[in-house]
């Protein structure tokens, strides 16, 4: 077991793409790209006592698709996915524990190949959604990211899923999903091998036996480490309402804080990820500065 911690000092590095999302009305592109630039404005970096690691230009967004067509910018995003991946290796073989600020969730196979380039990593999965569409549950796919977790356990086409022949960037038992709670999502895992927590799961006195869920799926003996994927949309709409798909539900600032600090506390956290918050809809910053509190709680002592 790999046992790269916080210990080590954190680097942020803002991925900001909105690729892998349908535009969110006609003529317009989804703002989550403008996110590591909010997070920043509210003073993450000092708040975590970074280091600024820059930023991964994406390639441009096109907005037009049709049901057929595939994944949507999908080649732009697997072009993107080795960029990505090569500025988290650099990172992390410079010894640093890389915070990634998106953009949407597609960035997470970025981290995806970086990892199982390196060796077998497990995956903790915070979000509200499966994020699991794919052909063999939907007539057809779309948006990478409602597809992500799908795409980084190996279904879907080549081109996204088996870069460099890596194909499945994250076992199926290496993986754990916490804070689900879309009714039409919740079905998605049976059959596979991925271990799923509910958001009504996580009370206020079960959080400890949640870590304790994770610590069994995320460390063993045959993994190197574990990332960690923060969907801003697992906290309640009550608490940061600014993303694509708020969901009713979810879990307090509390709550999510002593989660992140749990799961960065196991042995083998290789580095964490937020994404889908949107800035357009934050038109005061109050949001930004919540989604920072809890950043900087679970991520400091």
């Amino acid at each position: 077991m790999n046992t790269i911690t916080t210990d080590a000092k954190l680097a942020v590095l803002d991925p900001p793409s909105n690729l892998g999302l349908r535009p969110p009305a006609p003529g317009t592109v989804p703002g989550c790209y403008k996110a590591p630039w909010a997070l920043r404005d509210a003073e993450l970096l000092d708040r975590i006592g970074a280091e600024d690691a820059g930023a991964v230009v994406p390639p441009r967004y096109v907005a037009t698709w049709e049901p057929g067509d595939g994944v949507r910018n999908g080649q732009a995003i697997a072009a993107y996915t080795r960029k990505l991946a090569t500025r988290i290796t650099a990172l992390r073989d410079s010894g640093r524990f890389p915070v990634v600020l998106g953009g949407d969730c597609s960035i997470l196979l970025g981290a995806a190949v970086a990892l199982r380039e390196a060796g077998r990593y497990g995956l903790a999965y915070l979000d509200a959604h499966s994020d699991f569409r794919h052909l063999g549950n939907s007539p057809h796919v779309g948006s990478a990211a409602g597809e992500d977790l799908a795409l980084a356990t190996g279904r879907g086409d080549d081109y996204l899923t088996d870069i460099g022949g890596l194909r499945p960037y994250v076992r199926e038992e290496d993986v754990i999903v916490l804070g689900l709670r879309d009714e039409e999502d919740l079905g998605d895992f049976t059959g596979t091998g991925i271990t799923s927590v509910r958001a009504e799961e996580i009370g206020d006195e079960a959080v400890d036996d949640v870590v304790d869920a994770a610590r069994k799926v995320l460390v063993r003996e045959e993994l190197d480490g574990f990332w960690i994927h923060v969907d801003a949309d697992v906290l309640d709409p009550s608490v940061l309402r600014a993303v694509d798909s708020p969901t009713p539900g979810g879990l307090d600032a509390d709550r999510l804080v002593r989660l992140l600090r749990g799961l960065l506390r196991l042995p083998g956290a290789a580095g964490l990820q937020i994404t889908i918050f949107d800035p357009d809809l934050d038109e005061d910053g109050s949001q930004a500065a919540t989604l920072v509190d809890v950043l900087a709680a679970a991520l400091t002592p």
